[in-house]
């Protein structure tokens, strides 16, 4: 159904609102073009955001079905000016959902936590625990009282449910990201806001790898639906695609 925010319709007055505006960093493949997808489903704007320099992804092709509903920005997390940069071209928007999706692994996921690189592992952790924050902090003011911020997390970031090891570095920096939520979540003890933690299950995507047991398909709509289930209730979760409690 195309919407027209500002046309009237007989007997019935101005059309209603313009749909709400979800931000999601890092969407050109896996798991964020698959929610960017089920939120435009869902009937809202969305802008995603891919990598500077990346060929066409499946954002694009998306973009081009969506009438308009669709915009692509171009930001690396990594680079702080970028995110400057990114706020600033989205200054006076108002982005009912903020959420961060970007992550990477080790090359040898399994690595011992004394046995990988000092690079290797700064890179594991400013990707996914430092730069998801940066974006956070700086676009948090366009998300208003009743927005959700959201970052993709990892159940593997749970420190309560780690009872197997492996992928060290990969579950460190989520646990880092989870604390870092914590943290920037207890600076605003009233706010109203909604904010999530999200560990979407182990699925099989270019991180996820082809053992995975779900697909995206098995997992993503669960994980929209929950989140969007959550909206107006104030203060942090850490929640699986079901719905449930994940310990931290």
């Amino acid at each position: 159904m195309s919407h027209h925010g500002t046309s009237e319709r007989p007997g019935h007055g101005p059309a209603p609102d313009p749909a709400p505006t979800a931000l999601i960093v890092a969407a050109g493949r896996g798991l964020g073009h698959a929610m960017a997808e089920e939120f435009l489903k869902k009937g809202w704007h969305v802008i995603g955001t891919v990598r500077p320099g990346t060929s066409r992804t499946k954002l694009h092709d998306l973009a081009e079905t969506a009438g308009g509903r669709v915009e692509i920005e171009t930001l690396d997390i990594n680079e702080p000016a970028q995110i400057a940069a990114l706020r600033d071209r989205l200054a006076g928007r108002t982005l009912e959902m903020l959420f961060v999706n970007a992550g990477v692994t080790t090359a040898d996921e399994h690595i011992r936590i004394g046995d990988v690189t000092t690079e290797e592992f700064t890179s594991v952790m400013v990707t996914n625990a430092l730069s998801p924050m940066r974006v956070i902090e700086s676009l948090q003011d366009l998300v208003p009282a009743t927005g959700i911020i959201g970052v993709m997390s990892s159940g593997q970031g749970s420190i309560g449910n780690n009872e197997t090891g492996l992928r060290e570095v990969y579950r460190g920096s989520k646990a880092a990201l989870n604390m870092f939520m914590r943290s920037f979540a207890a600076r605003q003890p009233r706010s109203s806001r909604t904010m999530l933690a999200m560990a979407p299950g182990w699925i099989r995507t270019d991180l996820g790898g082809p053992d995975a047991p779900f697909s995206i398909q098995d997992s993503i709509p669960d994980l929209v639906n929950v989140i969007l289930s959550q909206q107006g209730t104030p203060g942090l979760q850490f929640l699986d695609r079901f719905g449930r409690t994940v310990p931290w």
